[in-house]
């Protein structure tokens, strides 16, 4: 039983701690656009292949 008067407190600590980091992070627009980034993902190949044959062609 007194391992609960330990246990307890530490694990409403604990979720106190990781509710105020998400509400941080919220705040600072780490959530806003979810979309944009995998959209950039499939559009960094084509600029690397335009890269690369600029480089092919200097050569």
């Amino acid at each position: 039983m007194d391992i609960l008067f330990l246990t307890l407190p530490l694990a409403l600590i604990l979720a106190l701690i990781f509710i105020g980091i998400f509400i941080y992070s919220v705040k600072l627009g780490q959530y806003d656009d979810l979309d944009t980034p995998s959209y950039k993902m499939l559009l960094d190949d084509e600029k690397d292949k335009t890269k690369n044959e600029l480089k092919g062609k200097d050569l």
